[in-house]
């Protein structure tokens, strides 16, 4: 009778251990052990870097401008706030078991070593890489069972969906921005729906992009390891999870970068420019 003290409070603690250890992991949880905060990390400097170059492409701004509007979108992004708006969305998008299935999934060696390359090829810098090696791998790969690996991920992964729907918000926010400098006299909605009319010519141009950045991010892994990152996408919990995060990061740059837009169209309008 003696050892009783002693046994009740050690099984007490095995409990209670084995109780977290076997507790679900929360939606921050499973942001955290998938490559999602860390590619959000790097939403500023891309679209900061990414707007900049596209003003000064359409060559109807000074460089200098440009580069203003640029550090005014990096300053309207927070990395934080995306992340946010990404976790209270898993929260109400994804069941327990699916948030558990998520975990495990991005718990496994595969999992990491693909996480780890599309991190990577999240850079900034390594836009320009995956322009100047699309030529190479697209003959490379031409052909090869990657290649027709390709729509099953783009479907799973809701890439040139999510892809072309961002870049049209892009559009229309600096498009905004432009009439500043027209004469013309288009208000939102008719420059929303005139940029939203090119949306076919837009998903042949960025579907191609999205290639080319596939080809290019999963160069490195097998045949085997891009099937288990496609039965994962495909499954119940990793569709769920993929639908959330992309419609989040979406509704998360769409608004600011048209807030931005607006701000812009009357900041640099003809009136603030009188005596510049």
């Amino acid at each position: 009778m003696k050892r009783i003290p002693l046994i009740k409070p050690l099984l007490v603690t095995v409990l209670l251990f084995s109780g977290s250890v076997q507790a679900a992991p929360d939606a921050r949880d499973v942001l955290v052990a998938s490559p999602v905060d860390d590619i959000v990390a790097r939403y500023p400097a891309m679209m900061s870097q990414g707007i900049r170059e596209g003003l000064k492409q359409n060559g109807q701004l000074p460089p200098m401008v440009a580069n203003t509007i640029g550090n005014i979108v990096s300053s309207s992004f927070s990395a934080a706030d995306i992340e946010q708006q990404i976790i209270a969305d898993l929260e109400k998008g994804l069941t327990e078991p699916q948030l558990q299935a998520v975990h495990d999934w991005y718990e496994t060696p595969v999992a990491r070593k693909i996480s780890a390359a599309e991190i990577a090829a999240s850079a900034p810098s390594a836009w320009q890489e995956i322009q100047a090696s699309a030529a190479e791998l697209n003959s490379q790969y031409k052909g090869t069972r990657r290649a027709a690996m390709f729509d099953r991920f783009d479907r799973a992964a809701r890439a040139t969906e999510s892809a072309v729907d961002t870049t049209i918000a892009v559009q229309i926010g600096l498009a905004t921005a432009m009439t500043a400098f027209s004469s013309d006299s288009v208000n939102y909605e008719q420059l929303r729906q005139r940029i939203e009319s090119q949306r076919s010519m837009l998903r042949g141009v960025v579907g191609q992009q999205v290639y080319d950045s596939y080809l290019y991010t999963y160069q490195s892994i097998g045949a085997q390891e891009m099937d288990l990152y496609l039965e994962f996408l495909e499954s119940p919990a990793g569709a769920a999870f993929s639908k959330v995060v992309t419609n989040s990061i979406q509704q998360a740059i769409t608004e600011p970068v048209e807030s931005i837009g607006k701000q812009m169209s009357r900041f640099l309008g003809p009136e603030s420019s009188v005596g510049q």
